[in-house]
């Protein structure tokens, strides 16, 4: 908390800058918290664009932006593009449920990973489907076709979805595999979890991934989902915490915590990340602006991380949050620490 009040009020270069991020929209609503509470307490203006992880990976290789956001970490053959170092710390984890739209369905349904693969495999086609109702006796599910939504663009929850679904499914990891974008066999497209959602809040029949704060802000039903113990999880700050203890965090902090093995996580859970470079001195870049970055992301993982649950987001953890200090005590500018 100390070092992040320091941060902000470091230096007065700092406050007359504007800094842009683009990237995930699974953060977007936290950042837009954080950014906007950041320049009340710093003067600093961060313009973020949620245009999608794919974007945000891609502009921060192309350098247009000051930071590139994703829920996935970029791997080491993505990074080669880039044209210097660049370093990932994270800032929350969060959880993607399936979010519904079943009408007289009032209690949340249950799911496998194996039952979602299916379904967005295309072999589970109406919610009435024996493998659906098998796993929910006592629950009225009616006869209606399901609509599949999904992602249309690069997308970091696209990742964690399909990296859930690649470790419980064979047939899926086989048939579609795990990235940012697919060949999706199913499904109606749209863009930004904010897409995903409007697709299945104005569809009945419909079943989409998006982040659980997108299902509360568009007050859609989302199912628990069968942990790798057994036990059926419904998605909250404290499961998607879970999900990270236990699993060892190595220190460029890329690791995936999808299916933990702790049996009170919730298995669709993970790290959301900012990517950026370690030396900061490139293109027209002042070492104030870079100063202010340092700044912003300190800020993010200490001070800012008071706004993680209120908006349904789990804070870092301790052994997250050491590794992130070292991270960001490496950067540079010109080769001289900052």
């Amino acid at each position: 908390m100390l070092l992040g009040l320091a941060l902000v009020t470091t230096g007065t270069a700092a406050a007359q800058t504007t800094l842009t991020g683009a990237g995930a929209s699974f953060p977007y609503p936290l950042y837009s918290k954080m950014f906007a509470e950041y320049k009340d307490a710093s003067g600093v203006n961060v313009n973020y664009q949620s245009v999608g992880s794919g974007a945000g990976q891609k502009q921060i290789i192309e350098r247009t932006v000051d930071f590139g956001a994703s829920d996935n970490p970029m791997s080491d053959e993505a990074m080669k593009d880039a044209p210097a170092k660049l370093l990932h710390i994270p800032t929350a984890i969060g959880a993607v449920v399936p979010a519904y739209n079943v009408p007289g369905v009032t209690q949340p349904l249950k799911f496998t990973g194996r039952v979602l693969a299916d379904i967005y495999l295309g072999k589970i086609k109406t919610w009435n489907d024996k493998a659906i109702t098998a796993l929910n006796p006592g629950v009225t599910i009616p006869p209606l076709p399901i609509t599949v939504a999904r992602r249309s663009d690069g997308s970091g929850t696209t990742y964690v979805f399909s990296d859930y679904l690649g470790k419980v499914s064979p047939e899926w990891k086989s048939k579609v595999g795990v990235g940012n974008s697919l060949q999706w066999p199913v499904g109606q497209g749209a863009r930004g979890n904010d897409g995903v959602a409007g697709i299945v809040k104005s569809t009945p029949g419909a079943i989409g991934y998006v982040e659980l704060v997108y299902a509360k802000q568009n007050k859609l039903p989302y199912g628990s989902v069968q942990n790798r113990a057994g036990k059926f999880v419904l998605a909250d700050n404290g499961p998607a915490s879970a999900a990270a203890q236990g699993v060892v965090i190595p220190a460029d902090t890329r690791v995936s915590i999808t299916n933990s093995a702790n049996a009170e996580a919730y298995p669709i859970a993970s790290f959301t990340y900012v990517i950026f470079y370690q030396d900061q001195k490139y293109g027209n870049r002042t070492e104030a602006q870079a100063k202010a970055l340092k700044n912003l992301l300190g800020y993010m993982t200490t001070t800012g991380q008071q706004y993680n649950e209120p908006l349904d987001y789990a804070r870092l953890p301790a052994n997250v949050t050491s590794k992130v200090r070292t991270i960001l005590n490496s950067m540079t500018y010109g080769g001289k620490k900052i």
